[in-house]
C-alpha cells in the first residue's frame, strides 16, 4: 500500500497525527486530512515537507 502517515510539527517537536493517509485537501484555514477508512482531521497548518518514498507528510503549525 502506498498510503503516507502525517506528522505536525510544532516548535522542536514532530508528532504523528494520522496513519494511512490517502487524501491531504488545502481549505480556507488549513488542511483536511482522511484516512483509507474514511477518517477525517482538520488541521490548522500548512504543508511543510513530503517525503514521498518514506511515505510521510509533514505539516507545520
Amino acid at each position: 500500500m502506498c498510503e503516507a502517515n502525517a506528522y505536525l510539527i510544532e516548535g522542536d517537536e514532530t508528532n504523528l497525527i494520522m496513519e494511512a493517509v490517502d487524501t491531504v485537501e488545502p481549505e480556507d484555514e488549513g488542511i483536511r486530512l482522511v484516512s483509507i477508512f474514511g477518517d477525517q482531521k482538520f488541521i490548522k497548518a500548512r504543508i511543510h515537507a513530503l517525503s514521498l518514498v518514506e511515505h510521510k507528510v509533514y505539516l507545520k503549525a
